[in-house]
């Protein structure tokens, strides 16, 4: 049973890492030219997951693999909303 709840805990929090990363993105970094980069889902997916391995090593229920896929999952969410964005410009003649 506590499996079973580790593991829904991980997918909701990767779940919302992924929703947040992509309305940020969207929504308030859509004029910044740094956050359309090749390099911005990486670093942001990567710092996610730095950040996050101390403080899942403190919860006994989740582990090192949750704080790797919120990672992965917020580097996805930027490279989301960059499609977004690109797909939303006025086309130019």
């Amino acid at each position: 049973m506590l499996t079973l709840i580790a593991f829904a805990a991980s997918v909701a929090l990767t779940w919302a890492a992924y929703a947040q990363a992509r309305k940020f993105v969207r929504d308030r970094l859509r004029f910044v030219p740094a956050a359309q980069t090749f390099w911005a889902p990486l670093i942001a997916g990567g710092a996610t997951a730095l950040v996050a391995l101390p403080i899942v090593g403190l919860i006994p229920l989740i582990g090192a693999g949750t704080a790797l896929s919120i990672g992965l999952s917020v580097g996805l969410g930027v490279a989301s909303a960059q499609r977004d964005i690109r797909r939303n410009l006025p086309s130019s003649f």
